[in-house]
């Protein structure tokens, strides 16, 4: 008989249990293993859109109309690292953190090609939060990181900006679109745990995003604009793009994780 339940993360990582990476039947249960993404990206040669080295349109888009600065940012879920390397050669002091060591190795050889200084972290972010990564930071780039979080880590994802984010900083957010055919599941929170699967990542609402970053304030919050190929920037209209900014005067302590701060029976679908 075991009894592993005593604190909230106790309780986060019995859930992370449900969405192991094989399922019962044999089938990947969710893609967001550290197994799976480095399976993903060892091949660099595939003709995958966000392998190429740009950045997200709408990163460069606050760039360029000045509503984010250099200053120090964290890159959340890196890849082979194209946004990281954009801000570091635009002035910014970058920490970029991911799961697989494969996209970190391939982040790490851009860096050098580029001649851009990144420091580069592989492992848990959540884990990390508490231990190298150096806040706080002015702003926090996800692009793909949060819509494939199981529902319950979401808890961890705003503790972590609670920990990182400096008052008045930014996160800028790309995340599946809800919407789209195919570009992410629908399905509500509770239904997610019944099946056992991420169905590959979640898919947000305008209203959804807003609702689970309340405390932070809306600058922007828009689909990403297409990209033709050969542009030098990154864009696909089945993605949501969104840039909130921390109060200046965060609250004292932060934003508690008690268990009652999950709110149940909210369909983010």
């Amino acid at each position: 008989m075991d009894r592993t339940v005593r604190t909230i993360e106790d309780v986060l990582k019995l859930l992370d249990g449900l969405f192991a990476s094989e399922s019962e039947a044999g089938r990947l249960a969710t893609g967001d293993g550290k197994d799976f993404w480095d399976r993903f990206y060892a091949d660099r040669s595939r003709q995958v859109p966000f392998f190429a080295a740009k950045p997200d349109e709408n990163l460069a888009a606050y760039l360029d109309q000045g509503l984010i600065a250099p200053g120090r940012a964290l890159d959340l879920g890196c890849g082979p690292g194209r946004n990281a390397l954009y801000l570091a050669s635009h002035g910014f002091e970058v920490d970029a953190v991911d799961l697989s060591p494969v996209a970190v190795a391939w982040a790490e050889d851009r860096a050098r090609e580029a001649g851009v200084d990144v420091r580069f972290l592989c492992g848990d972010a959540f884990a990390l939060a508490a231990t190298d990564l150096s806040g706080p930071y002015d702003l926090v780039v996800d692009s793909g990181c949060l819509h494939h979080l199981p529902p319950h880590r979401r808890v961890s994802y705003l503790d972590l900006l609670d920990r990182l984010l400096t008052p008045g900083g930014h996160l800028a957010l790309t995340c599946f679109a809800a919407g789209e055919k195919g570009a992410g599941s629908e399905l509500p929170d509770a239904d997610l745990y019944r099946e056992r699967t991420l169905q590959g990542g979640l898919a947000y609402t305008p209203e959804s995003l807003r609702w689970i970053f309340s405390d932070l304030t809306e600058i922007e919050l828009r689909r990403m604009r297409e990209e033709p190929p050969e542009s030098a920037l990154f864009g696909v209209t089945f993605l949501c793009t969104a840039l909130f900014r921390r109060n200046t005067a965060a609250p004292p302590g932060g934003r508690s994780t008690a268990i009652d701060d999950v709110r149940p029976g909210h369909d983010l679908a």
